[in-house]
């Protein structure tokens, strides 16, 4: 679990204590939390695993907008009074999640001091990669956009542990997180094997010299 500045809460513990309206459940990897254009009537809490969520527009063109991983919420669209889902979640790994009821969130943002710190905390966090994400749209090449893309999938960068996890993936997923194409990412992902950056075997291995790489092409910038 990520170090929380703000406390040394136990949100785990505390969201599995019993009690009415949270669920918590395993999620196989492409299991659906929900659809875009459901009721928003609840808060996912991320404990283990990531989820992927996706939009897709009136022409039926779909996104890949964001990651979530452990220690992290989706769904809190459900807290500002919207009546649909915006988006689909989906497991992109096997997960453990929890499932709040809208009313049960409310009453601990309410009631819980410590736990809406950390969710306040968690909120602050999202924004601020939200924009360091727009930046990287903005001003980094496709191929150091899809080499973050890995690390992040693989876990580097996150207090998770001192290695990489191998992941499954496809090109075409891997395009859309980036924002180019399946041929570009073709060529970048030839490239990285190449220099000894990833291995590939049925699973995709993320080697720590990715994360080298990167650090080296912002110290260049």
């Amino acid at each position: 679990m990520r170090t929380n500045p703000v406390s040394s809460f136990d949100v785990m513990g505390f969201l599995t204590q019993q009690g009415p309206k949270r669920t918590s459940s395993k999620y196989q990897t492409d299991q659906v939390l929900y659809s875009q254009g459901d009721p928003a009537d609840s808060v996912f809490y991320i404990h283990k695993g990531k989820v992927k969520l996706t939009v897709i527009s009136e022409r039926g063109k779909q996104a890949i907008v964001a990651i979530r991983g452990p220690d992290e919420f989706c769904g809190e669209e459900a807290l500002t009074g919207i009546p649909f889902r915006l988006s689909s979640a989906v497991a992109f790994t096997t997960c453990q999640i929890i499932r709040l009821d809208k009313g049960a969130m409310m009453r601990l943002l309410r009631f819980e001091p410590e736990f809406t710190d950390y969710f306040l905390f968690h909120l602050l966090t999202r924004t601020a990669k939200v924009e360091a994400a727009l930046v990287d749209r903005w001003f980094s090449s496709s191929e150091m956009r899809l080499a973050r893309a890995l690390l992040l999938l693989a876990n580097f960068g996150e207090d998770l542990g001192p290695e990489a996890i191998p992941i499954k993936v496809n090109h075409g997923l891997l395009a859309e997180m980036v924002g180019t194409t399946r041929a570009r990412v073709n060529v970048f992902m030839n490239k990285f094997r190449k220099l000894g950056l990833i291995n590939y075997n049925g699973k995709l291995e993320v080697k720590r010299a990715l994360l080298n790489f990167v650090l080296n092409e912002r110290i260049k910038v």
